[in-house]
C-alpha cells in the first residue's frame, strides 16, 4: 500500500514549469546579448572554452533534484504490514439524487450542494462504521464501494455533480436495489441505506424495492426529503441565469414529493425527515443509526508504513553535487574524456 504522508507538499511541483520558463527566457536573453557583440559564429571561435550544452545539462540536473526533494517532503510511504483488525460497526450506503432538479435553490446554496455538505459532516463523525456512496438520476451508479477510508469518501463526494449520470429522472427503486447488492456479502453487521432526494420518482416502484430490501435482507432504509413542497425553478445555462423550461416554454418547477419518500422510509423500517436550510436531517438519522446493534467484523488494514523519503533526498543531494561540479566551461583536465559528447 502506497501513500503520501504530507500530500499538500506536492503542490510545490507547480514551480517546476515556472523554473523551466525562467531558464528558457534567461538563455534567450543571453543569446541576444552575445549577438549584440558581433557574429555568434565568430565569437564562438574566440571563446573555445564555452560549452553550449552544459548550461542545459546543469539546469536539467537541478530541476530533477528539486522534483525529488518535493516528493521527499511529501513523505512517500509503503504499507509494510497487513494486519487483521477487529471492529464493531455498521455499513451505511448513502444514495444521493443527482438529477437536475437537485440544482433548485429552495435549499441554499442548492439542494445538491447542501446535501453534500451534510454528508461530509456525517463522514467526520464516523469511527468504525463503513460507508458507501451511490448516485442516481434516471439510472443508479456506485460512486464509492463500501469502505472505512473516510478520506476517499470525502474526495469522491466532492466530485459529485448532475452531469455524471447522463440519463435524467429519479430512479429511487434502482438506487435501493443497487445499494442492497453493494453491501459486503459476507458481513453480518447491520446495514442501512439513507436516501437523499426530492422524491420526484417517475422511473420505477421505490416502495416495493424498499419493502423487499427490508423484508428479505434486513436492510433499514431512511429517507431525507430535500426541497420544499411549494417547489422552485431549476437553474439552467451559464451562470444559472435562466431556468429549465418545458416544450411550451413554461418554467419547470420541481416540488418535493414527501408522500413517496415517506412511504419508502416506512416500507424500509426507517424514518423520513424533511431537510431545511437550518438542518438537512442526517445527524438525527445518524443518532437513530447509532442505536442499532453493532456486530464485530474483521477488516484487513495496513498498520505500519515505512518512510521512503530518505532515498529521494539522498538522490537529490547526489544530483546537486554533480550539478556543482559540472562547469559551464569546458574543463581541460576532462576534455579528453568527452563526457558530454562534445566535438573538439
Amino acid at each position: 500500500m502506497f501513500r503520501f504522508a504530507n500530500p499538500d507538499y506536492l503542490y510545490a511541483l507547480l514551480i517546476i514549469p515556472a523554473l523551466i520558463g525562467l531558464f528558457i527566457v534567461a538563455m534567450h536573453i543571453r543569446k541576444r546579448r552575445i549577438s549584440e557583440f558581433g557574429n555568434p559564429e565568430l565569437l564562438q571561435q574566440l571563446m573555445p572554452g564555452v560549452s553550449k550544452s552544459r548550461g542545459w545539462i546543469k539546469s536539467i540536473i537541478l530541476l530533477i533534484a528539486i522534483t525529488l526533494m518535493v516528493f521527499g517532503l511529501a513523505r512517500p510511504q509503503f504499507g509494510s504490514k497487513l494486519t487483521e483488525a477487529k471492529r464493531k460497526g455498521i455499513e451505511i450506503i448513502i444514495a444521493l439524487d443527482v438529477s437536475n432538479s437537485m440544482l433548485a435553490q429552495d435549499i441554499q446554496p442548492n439542494r445538491l450542494d447542501r446535501a453534500k455538505q451534510a454528508i461530509s459532516r456525517l463522514v467526520d463523525q464516523l469511527a468504525n462504521d463503513r460507508i458507501g456512496l451511490i448516485v442516481f438520476a434516471g439510472d443508479a451508479y456506485v460512486q464509492l464501494p463500501v469502505t472505512n477510508d473516510y478520506s476517499s469518501a470525502k474526495m469522491f463526494l466532492s466530485s459529485i455533480s448532475p452531469g455524471m449520470v447522463p440519463k435524467q429522472g429519479t430512479a429511487i427503486g434502482s438506487a435501493i436495489n443497487l445499494a442492497v447488492n453493494s453491501f459486503s456479502p459476507q458481513s453480518e453487521t447491520s446495514k442501512v441505506i439513507v436516501i437523499i432526494s426530492d422524491g420526484e420518482n417517475h422511473e420505477d416502484d421505490p416502495v416495493t424495492a424498499a419493502q423487499r430490501a427490508y423484508a428479505e435482507k434486513g436492510v433499514v432504509i431512511h429517507a431525507i426529503g430535500i426541497g420544499s413542497p411549494k417547489g422552485a425553478p431549476i437553474p439552467f445555462g451559464t451562470g444559472n441565469r435562466d431556468f429549465l423550461r418545458d416544450k411550451d416554454d413554461n418554467i419547470v418547477v420541481t416540488k418535493l414529493d414527501e408522500e413517496t419518500l415517506s412511504k419508502v422510509a416506512v416500507s424500509g423500517g426507517g424514518k423520513y425527515l424533511r431537510a431545511s436550510n437550518a438542518q438537512i436531517g442526517l445527524l438525527p438519522i445518524f443518532e437513530e443509526i447509532n442505536r442499532m446493534e453493532r456486530i464485530e467484523f474483521k477488516d484487513k488494514v495496513f498498520s505500519e508504513y515505512d518512510d521512503q523519503f530518505q532515498y529521494l533526498f539522498g538522490l537529490a543531494l547526489l544530483l546537486l553535487i554533480i550539478e556543482f561540479f559540472v562547469l559551464e566551461r569546458k574543463n581541460k583536465l576532462i576534455k579528453r574524456l568527452n563526457l558530454f559528447g562534445e566535438s573538439n
